[in-house]
């Protein structure tokens, strides 16, 4: 291990929150070498504590994982929740700052980011932990906040007009995950693209809202970053 790694160690552990000592290693290690690219052996030792110490907390590294992308959903809801602001000062422009709390999130946690939505996942590889964690309360509380802001934009249409709000927020949902994943993920050949994923995602959902009919005429399918 070098010395970054052990003054880590050195700056991280104190009795009393090995949990959380053990999820930051993790996190460290997903962003080094995937969700399941590292033993819970090798969590304890950039942690620095024993092998048999992480069981107190965690009975594998599934469990582990499921903790990660547990505690990443509620941090993520929370982002989204505070970002949309019941719709405050505009159901749009609060939509604009979902879609950025979205990418900001992907972007400053990473390795939470991956294992929340990791896809492909075998039982196995500890795929099940992953996808309960994926059902539990918190990504709930996430998608629900995608609803409440469908919800908004689609009121001024016509009732019987109104789209699925569910299916909104789930092609809300889509469309922020693929910026995400195309332009924040380590190693995504999309970087190249001169512009930001933000740009991106905004001029996506612009189209999106204008082919549902929900856009304002006066923002003729642009509106500034700015007013948000």
């Amino acid at each position: 291990m070098n010395n970054s790694g052990r003054r880590w160690q050195r700056r991280s552990y104190h009795h009393g929150n090995l949990k959380e000592v053990l999820l930051e290693a993790a996190r460290k290690l997903i962003q080094e070498h995937g969700a399941f690219g590292f033993s819970l052996t090798e969590a304890a030792r950039l942690a620095g504590v024993s092998p048999a110490a992480p069981y107190r907390h965690f009975r594998d590294r599934d469990a582990l994982l499921a903790e990660i992308a547990r505690s990443g959903f509620e941090r993520f809801a929370a982002r989204l929740d505070a970002a949309w602001n019941n719709g405050i000062p505009t159901p749009l422009s609060a939509f604009e700052a979902l879609g950025r709390a979205y990418l900001t999130f992907a972007r400053e946690e990473p390795a939470s980011y991956a294992v929340m939505f990791e896809t492909g996942a075998s039982a196995e590889s500890g795929g099940e932990a992953i996808q309960a964690a994926a059902s539990s309360p918190a990504a709930e509380k996430a998608f629900n906040v995608l609803q409440q802001a469908a919800a908004a934009l689609c009121r001024q249409l016509p009732e019987t007009e109104r789209p699925p709000l569910k299916l909104v927020a789930l092609h809300i949902w889509t469309m922020s995950h693929g910026v995400a994943s195309l332009f924040i993920q380590e190693g995504s050949a999309a970087k190249k693209v001169p512009l930001s994923p933000e740009e991106v995602l905004e001029s996506e959902m612009l189209i999106y809202l204008k082919g549902l009919g929900v856009l304002p005429e006066a923002t003729d399918g642009v509106v500034s970053t700015e007013q948000a």
